[in-house]
This record gives structure tokens, C-alpha cells and sequence, in this order.
């Protein structure tokens, strides 16, 4: 109880500007727990494990339990393998074509937002500059014009807001850059596993392509005589 009216002191203390840095550790709030969300949802997937499996499923030649693995799960790194799935049969710069396509398409939606996150941490810190700037005018003109019954109480005042603002913003900014590094970090750990997959499903469906021609015009890895009835 006592650390509760402390705070409550505290924060009327800063003055005015403490409002303004409360609404902005609102919403960096707000964004953190939505992305983590989101984020969460695409990293839970694990890539390398999907590419194995996939890449097992195309050696055996099974296309279709290949695409069951990966219409399991609607993260970046199963739609970039069914995007890339979806025009196996075609050449091997069609599929590249394919997983970029489906990149663009859904990374973005992961890095959404993460720039306010900066942009907060920076509005924080500034209001607790400008309160700062605001506590320590009240207290230099208290010195000069207040009474002296009252100077101390109107210095004290100020020199409170001061500090406090600066104070509250700091504490507000650390932790929502602290948030943003590590939801950059989840994203690029997902942008790896999407690389990864397509590098990884692009190879094993140019090997089977490959094999599928091959078994079609029938030929082999041996030389043929371009006339068999003759020497």
C-alpha cells in the first residue's frame, strides 16, 4: 500500500507531462503484446524440421503428402513451401520466382508496427526532457518571484517535475527499445527459416524435375549413339 501512494505521489509530482508518457507506454504496450502474438504464432514453426520432412516427402516422390505438411500451418515458412509446391512442375526459376513472391507477401506483416515502437521510446524520452525543462523554469522563477514563506515549497515543486518526467520517460523508452530489438531479432529468426526452406524445397524439387524428365525422354547418365544400328 505504501509503494502504491508512493507511486500515486510520485506521478502528481511530474506535472503534466507525465499523462502524455503514460499514453505512450500504453500503446507501446498495446503493440508488444499484439506482435508477440503474431510474431509467436510464425516462429513457433520450426523450419529446418519442415524442410526435412518436405525434402524427404519429394525424394520419395510424394508430392502430395509434401503439401499436406505444409498446408498444416498458416506461418511464412508453410506458405512460401506451397507457393513453391504449387508450380513444382515448372522450371527452377519459376519456383525461385514463387517463394519470393510468397516472401514479400507475408513478411511484411510480421515487421508491422515495430517501427512505432522507436518511434515512442524517442517521445518518451523527449516529454521527459520537455517536462524537465518546464520543472526546472517553475523552480528558477519560484526563486526569483515567489515569496520566501513559499520559495522553498514552489522550488521543491519544480525540481520534482523536473526529475520525475525524466525519470518516467526513461523508464517508459528502455523497456520498449529493449521490446523492439528482441521482436526484430524473432522476425530475422523467421526470415532465416523462410530462406532456408525455399533454398532447401527449391533443390528438391529441381531433383525431382530432373528425374521426372529424365524417366520420361528416357534417357540416362550414359552417352547415346545417335544411330543405335550403326557403328
Amino acid at each position: 500500500m505504501n509503494f502504491l501512494s508512493g507511486a500515486v505521489t510520485y506521478y502528481r509530482e511530474g506535472g503534466p507531462f507525465m499523462h502524455f508518457i503514460l499514453a505512450c507506454g500504453v500503446f507501446i504496450v498495446a503493440i508488444v503484446v499484439e506482435r508477440i502474438v503474431v510474431i509467436g504464432r510464425a516462429a513457433v514453426v520450426d523450419g529446418r524440421r519442415m524442410a526435412d520432412e518436405i525434402a524427404r516427402a519429394l525424394g520419395r516422390g510424394d508430392v502430395m503428402a509434401a503439401r499436406k505438411l505444409a498446408s498444416g500451418s498458416d506461418a511464412p515458412v508453410a506458405r512460401v513451401a506451397i507457393a513453391m509446391l504449387d508450380v513444382g512442375g515448372r522450371d527452377e526459376s519459376a519456383i525461385q520466382a514463387a517463394a519470393d513472391d510468397a516472401a514479400t507477401l507475408t513478411m511484411p506483416a510480421l515487421a508491422r508496427r515495430l517501427a512505432h515502437l522507436n518511434m515512442l521510446a524517442n517521445v518518451a524520452t523527449l516529454l521527459g526532457l520537455l517536462g524537465t525543462i518546464f520543472g526546472l523554469t517553475t523552480a528558477f522563477l519560484a526563486v526569483g518571484a515567489a515569496d520566501p514563506a513559499q520559495r522553498s515549497a514552489f522550488l521543491a515543486a519544480g525540481i520534482a517535475q523536473a526529475l520525475n518526467t525524466t525519470a518516467f520517460g526513461l523508464m517508459v523508452a528502455v523497456p520498449a527499445l529493449l521490446a523492439h530489438g528482441w521482436l526484430v531479432g524473432m522476425v530475422e529468426g523467421v526470415a532465416d527459416q523462410v530462406d532456408e526452406v525455399a533454398i532447401r524445397v527449391g533443390h528438391s524439387l529441381s531433383r525431382q524435375n530432373g528425374a521426372s524428365h529424365h524417366a520420361a525422354t528416357g534417357t540416362t547418365g550414359a552417352a547415346v549413339h545417335p544411330f543405335p544400328g550403326t557403328r
